[in-house]
């Protein structure tokens, strides 16, 4: 059990990052509901703030949040260049995608290893 102290610098820490990712309030309350009904994913996160580093305890099918930041990073390159240049120098966007999307993949694994397997930073399926 994460205790109140931890929980309320956890939050203020989930506000800043939606801050300076250009985060609504919208979001953060979502992210934040969401987080505190993970209790482990919320730990790594409490590791994260508190190291700067991960944890790497939680697991989901075999995947970390580090995982699933590097595929996102692979994946939305091309992306992040024509729409959204300053997310490839927005490392807290980066983080809070991250977690966003481990959240999601612990609701839908099977959707996320998917994608993870399928979808990569190439220009099309198939071109390696």
């Amino acid at each position: 059990m994460i205790d109140k102290e931890r929980q309320d610098n956890a939050y203020q820490f989930a506000k800043a990052l939606c801050y300076y990712a250009g985060k609504d309030e919208g979001f953060l309350e979502r992210f934040w509901a969401e987080l505190c009904g993970e209790e482990d994913i919320l730990d790594e996160f409490c590791y994260y703030m508190e190291h700067q580093t991960f944890a790497c305890r939680v697991k989901i099918e075999g995947y970390t949040v580090i995982d699933v930041m590097v595929w996102q990073i692979d994946h939305f390159k091309a992306e992040m260049d024509r729409r959204d240049p300053d997310m490839r120098d927005n490392g807290d966007q980066m983080l809070l995608m991250a977690f966003d999307s481990f959240l999601k993949m612990r609701k839908e694994p099977g959707r996320y290893v998917r994608l993870m397997k399928d979808e990569t930073g190439t220009d099309y399926p198939g071109k390696y």
